[in-house]
């Protein structure tokens, strides 16, 4: 799903309350760490990710070192909010 810039807004906005429940620290990018997140919004759909300073990772054009993810579920089960991006 390729996202316009309404469905961009809406889903930031939606993200707002959200809480980290990932963080990227000095070991970066593992294959497990990845794993583990794909599962995460497969179920959620959208959640936030933190950049912890002392990660070699860079960051491109993110405001400060919190990232916004969204993913369409792969089962439709988990697709609640896909189902209302779609619609706008």
């Amino acid at each position: 799903m390729n996202l316009r810039g309404k469905q961009k807004r809406f889903l930031r906005a939606q993200a707002n309350h959200l809480q980290p429940l990932f963080a990227v620290g000095k070991n970066g990018l593992t294959p497990a760490w990845v794993d583990q997140l794909t599962g995460a919004l497969d179920k959620r759909e959208l959640m936030k990710v933190n950049i912890l300073q002392n990660s070699e990772i860079q960051v491109v054009q993110v405001i400060g070192r919190v990232l916004v993810l969204f993913k369409v579920a792969e089962n439709p089960r988990f697709q609640d909010l896909s189902v209302r991006v779609a619609k706008i």
